[in-house]
C-alpha cells in the first residue's frame, strides 16, 4: 500500500544510547520532579494566601498551572521513550501530544501578554487598577487565554487527523502538527494555511499586546518618579525574562518545523527542540519565586512551618 491512515508513528530522532540511557532517564525524571514540585508549590503558596489574592498572582497562578500542563505533555513521553529500544507512539497518544504542545505554546503566549496588560494598568493608572482589573475581568482574561489555544486545537486536529499518510516516521522526539502534515499523500493547503494563521496570530497577538504596553510602561518611567521606576523594574524584570526565554525556544521550534535544519548537529537540535517545553516550566518558578517578594517570603514561611512540624 503507497498510502496508510497510520495505527503509530516512529519517532526517528531517538538515538541508541546502550547503558547510558539509564543516566539520561534519571536526568530527565529528576528534571520533571523538581518542575511538578515547584510549580505545585506557588500554585498552592498563592491558593492558600489571601494577600496573594491579588490580579498579578492569579495571572501567575495560571502560568504556573500551564507549565505542569505542558511539561506533563512531554516528559512521560521522554521517559518511557528514552527507556524503550523501540520509538513507537499509537496515533492518539501522538495527536494528544500534539494536541498538548501546541495549547501549551499558545496558552504560555497568551498567559505573558495577559500579564504585560496587568502591569501595564497597575503602573500607568495605579488610582483605577482595583476598578479596571475585577474579578469578573480577571475570570474573563484568563478564560479566554486556555479557552481560544483548546479550540484552535480542536480544529487543527480536525484537519488533520483525517490526512492519508505515505509514511509514519516523525524525525523528532515527540509528536508536533507539522511533523504528522508532512507524511500527507493528500493536499495540505488548507491545513497549512489554517496553522500558520493560528500561529502568527497568536503570536503576533501577544507580542503588539506585550509592546504597547511596555512602551507605555517606559513612557512613564522616564516621566515618572524614582518609587515609580523601581516598582516597574521589580516586577516587569521576571515577566521580561520570561517572554524573552520562551521566545527563544518557540523561535526555533517554528524555524525548525518550517524549514530544513540538517545542518545543525543532531544533539543540539534534539536540545533546542525541546527547550520551550523543558526549560520554561522550569525558569519560571525560579524566575518568580525569587525575584517576587510577596511569594518569597511566602514560600519562606510556608516552608519553615512544615519544617518545624
Amino acid at each position: 500500500m503507497n498510502s496508510t491512515q497510520g495505527s503509530s508513528f516512529t519517532l526517528s530522532a531517538y538515538m541508541d544510547t546502550g547503558p547510558l540511557k539509564y543516566m539520561y532517564f534519571i536526568i530527565i525524571l529528576t528534571l520533571y520532579v523538581f518542575i511538578v514540585s515547584a510549580n505545585v508549590l506557588l500554585i498552592v503558596v498563592i491558593c492558600v494566601n489571601r494577600s496573594l489574592h491579588e490580579p498579578m498572582y492569579m495571572f501567575l497562578c495560571s502560568l504556573f498551572v500551564n507549565e505542569l500542563y505542558g511539561s506533563t505533555g512531554i516528559f512521560p513521553s521522554l521517559l518511557l521513550q528514552i527507556l524503550s529500544d523501540i520509538h513507537t507512539v499509537s496515533a492518539p497518544l501522538c495527536f494528544l501530544q500534539v494536541f498538548c504542545v501546541h495549547s501549551y505554546g499558545a496558552v504560555e503566549y497568551l498567559n505573558l501578554a495577559v500579564m504585560s496588560y496587568d502591569r501595564y494598568v497597575a503602573i500607568c493608572y495605579p488610582l483605577q487598577y482595583n476598578t479596571r482589573m475585577t474579578p469578573a475581568k480577571i475570570s474573563m482574561l484568563i478564560a479566554v487565554t486556555w479557552l481560544y489555544p483548546c479550540f484552535a486545537m480542536v480544529v487543527s486536529l480536525a484537519l488533520t487527523s483525517p490526512l492519508q499518510l505515505c509514511g509514519n516516521i516523525i524525525q523528532k522526539v515527540y509528536c508536533d502538527t507539522h511533523s504528522v502534515v508532512k507524511l500527507a499523500c493528500s493536499d495540505t493547503t488548507v491545513t497549512n494555511m489554517y496553522g500558520l494563521m493560528a500561529t502568527f496570530s497568536t503570536i503576533l497577538g501577544s507580542l503588539v499586546l506585550i509592546l504597547f504596553t511596555y512602551m507605555k510602561i517606559l513612557l512613564v518611567c522616564f516621566s515618572g518618579s524614582e518609587q515609580t521606576r523601581q516598582k516597574a523594574v521589580s516586577t516587569c524584570t521576571p515577566h521580561l525574562a520570561s517572554i524573552l526565554n520562551f521566545s527563544f525556544g518557540a523561535c526555533f521550534e517554528i524555524l525548525q518545523s518550517r524549514f530544513n535544519m540538517s545542518s545543525v548537529p543532531n544533539m543540539l537540535r534534539i536540545f533546542l527542540s525541546l527547550y520551550f517545553l523543558t526549560c520554561q516550566p522550569l525558569f519560571n518558578p525560579l524566575m518568580y519565586g525569587l525575584k517576587m517578594s510577596k511569594i518569597r517570603a511566602t514560600c519562606k514561611s510556608l516552608l519553615t512551618d512544615m519544617m518545624w512540624k
